[in-house]
């Protein structure tokens, strides 16, 4: 099982379509054991290192019995690795398999405002789906996961608004049949925006961001109208990217602003210039960039978008579990 599943998150893990970064996790059951991803560590890289952690399955299942979904997981073995931070979840669905996903087409789709009527009239025949509204990933999500579970014991595909989906299946190839289903519905065509040559970053320790197509969102108005409002559309977002655009209308803007500034951003898009990033900036970050362009992309015009709250952002970035997946990040 190990093997096949390795394999397969490898796969995925290498689709940024389907995963960015470190984000995504995947886990099986093996009698008493939960063998789920760790925390910080790349589903892109199943196949060259150990990245999943076995725990005490009875243990979270008695915790969950209980209605203590705070608990916190029994390693099995020893291990310098934390489990995710989603460890839970994938204790609560019944499925040997688990795999959650931020793919793209469907991630464009959980951000938007009409979510629930827009899904149901995509997916009205796939009766084993259910909508859960946004929670803090870990124990408030767990439990609000379990309440649906609850009500509608054959749930096979959880998709998680301003977050991601979460699929179960008996084995691989049936979590790889859903998912191929459920993107054969929500896929929307993206139109193309070839790569922008930027101009040469005026201001000191900041270049021009690697993936030339990314500058679109200091080029592109309607991307550029969206910065200011509609920034902080899912955790992985606000966790790697901060809780607000740092964004400009003129480089003279710019300069006046960080002038003196006691805090640097990683990242700073200028309109019409393009998008600038320190040495600091992440391969993860890098990652988390290009899956905000791909959501916003997808955005008919006039769509309007769901946003995290300053209380749900604040809960995100002062939350330890998050600051270790930051640090284990490696520059770009």
């Amino acid at each position: 099982m190990k093997t096949e599943i390795s394999r397969f998150c490898a796969e995925i893990g290498r689709d940024p379509l389907l995963v960015q970064g470190a984000g995504g996790n995947a886990s099986w059951k093996d009698k008493d054991a939960l063998w789920v991803k760790a925390s910080g560590t790349w589903l892109a890289e199943a196949e060259e290192k150990d990245i999943f952690v076995p725990v005490d399955l009875s243990h979270l299942r008695t915790a969950i019995t209980a209605g203590d979904y705070s608990v916190t997981p029994r390693v099995s073995a020893q291990s310098g690795l934390r489990p995710s931070i989603e460890t839970l979840l994938h204790a609560l669905l019944p499925h040997r398999v688990v795999a959650h996903f931020h793919a793209v087409d469907v991630l464009a789709w959980l951000v938007r405002k009409n979510v629930r009527e827009a899904l149901s009239e995509k997916i009205a025949d796939m009766t084993d789906g259910v909508v859960v509204d946004y929670q803090k990933p870990g124990p408030d999500l767990a439990k609000a996961v379990c309440d649906v579970l609850k009500r509608k014991v054959k749930t096979d595909i959880l998709f998680l608004k301003n977050h991601g989906v979460v699929i179960g299946g008996n084995d691989v190839q049936e979590i790889r049949q859903r998912l191929k289903n459920l993107l054969a519905k929500l896929t929307q065509p993206a139109p193309e925006r070839l790569p922008l040559t930027a101009f040469p970053a005026p201001i000191k320790g900041y270049m021009p961001v690697s993936s030339p197509v990314l500058h679109h969102l200091a080029c592109d108005n309607g991307l550029f109208s969206r910065l200011a409002s509609e920034w902080a559309l899912y955790p992985d977002h606000v966790v790697f990217l901060g809780s607000r655009a740092s964004y400009y209308l003129t480089w003279d803007e710019c300069e006046k602003k960080l002038s003196g500034a006691a805090f640097m951003p990683d990242t700073i898009i200028v309109r019409s210039a393009g998008v600038y990033v320190t040495s600091a900036f992440t391969k993860a970050q890098l990652a988390q960039l290009r899956c905000y362009f791909d959501v916003l992309l997808r955005q008919p015009p006039g769509t309007l978008l769901t946003s995290l709250s300053e209380e749900q952002i604040a809960s995100l970035l002062d939350w330890d579990a998050e600051k270790y997946r930051r640090q284990s990040s490696v520059p770009a």
